[in-house]
């Protein structure tokens, strides 16, 4: 893990970026949702159709095909509330290189099942010590080589992927809505769409029981913030990763915060209406395009994974609100 704070990603490094998962990975589809609105057209980033089920691939993969053998030759370990630490085990296994993941207990069990299918290690830590891990005040005790979820390099040009192939399939896009957990999506998605089309905006999308997107925003800076329980494990938190936040800052038009009951009307929209099954985060991005005024013209939702627990997801579309 590095030190150093992370730059906006050139065009040319996610071109390379693009180029280099394009020989392991399907181009994922950007699908219309034509809900009869006449001043906004809903178009979505359907990253749920990867090879796990979630953007964080692109991430995982672009950071292990960036290092040379002789970094990852005692293997390789990441920081994760789920949907990483899958990608990470995918990319690993891929490329025949031994993985840990380092998660809390209460990650939803289909990505800790995920995780441990592809013959990854998984090892629960509190989330008080996953946060340190995070923000690098503490590094676990291990051999493996550490990619951070939110600050690596090669993590932010794999997520900008996703922003180059939205902004080439859709040129005049106006909006895009992208779930904000770390933040590193986001930003690689924003720093994409951007240089390729300054006048899009970006907006990021938080859970409103956890909101330190638009707590930070209010107050020109990173705030600690009381948060409540919510089934969305993937976005929020009590704050945000001070390593990435000045360029995530600088990169995104603002922020807009859904509630629980907004996410799951947008889950089951998404499925009556498209037969897509989305998490509560990936989810979240369709909810702020249903209610936002600021979300108009030619709308990108990113619909960033769909690896929600069976059971929860079936009381969601029964119209009951999961457990948090």
């Amino acid at each position: 893990m590095t030190s150093a704070l992370p730059r906006r990603p050139a065009l040319y490094e996610m071109v390379a970026a693009r180029d280099r998962l394009a020989a392991w990975l399907p181009r994922t589809p950007l699908l219309r949702l034509d809900l009869g609105r006449a001043d906004q057209r809903i178009f979505l980033k359907l990253e749920t159709l990867s090879p796990i089920g979630a953007f964080k691939i692109r991430p995982a993969l672009n950071a292990l095909l960036c290092r040379d053998a002789d970094e990852l030759r005692h293997g390789v370990a990441t920081i994760s509330s789920g949907n990483m630490a899958y990608g990470m085990a995918w990319a690993a296994r891929a490329l025949g290189v031994p993985m840990a993941a380092y998660m809390y207990a209460d990650a939803p069990q289909t990505k800790i099942d995920g995780v441990r299918g592809l013959g990854g290690d998984v090892r629960f830590v509190s989330h008080e010590t996953w946060w340190r891990y995070i923000i690098g005040t503490e590094r676990p005790e291990g051999a493996e080589f550490l990619v951070n979820p939110v600050t690596d390099q090669a993590v932010l040009a794999g997520n900008a992927t996703i922003g180059l192939e939205i902004a080439e399939d859709l040129p005049e896009v106006d909006c895009v809505l992208t779930p904000y957990g770390g933040g590193s999506m986001t930003t690689g998605v924003a720093s994409a769409v951007k240089a390729m089309r300054s006048q899009a905006k970006v907006f990021a999308v938080e859970d409103e029981n956890a909101a330190p997107v638009t707590a930070a925003l209010a107050a020109g800076r990173i705030v600690e913030i009381e948060t409540r329980p919510s089934f969305i494990k993937s976005i929020g938190g009590p704050s945000l990763v001070p390593g990435l936040w000045p360029l995530a800052s600088q990169s995104i038009d603002g922020a807009i915060a859904v509630s629980l009951d907004q996410v799951t009307e947008a889950m089951r929209l998404l499925f009556s209406k498209a037969k897509i099954v989305a998490e509560g985060a990936g989810a979240a991005s369709l909810a702020a395009a249903l209610r936002s005024e600021r979300a108009t013209g030619n709308v990108v939702c990113v619909i960033s994974g769909g690896n929600i627990d069976a059971g929860a997801y079936a009381q969601i579309l029964g119209g009951a609100m999961p457990e948090a």
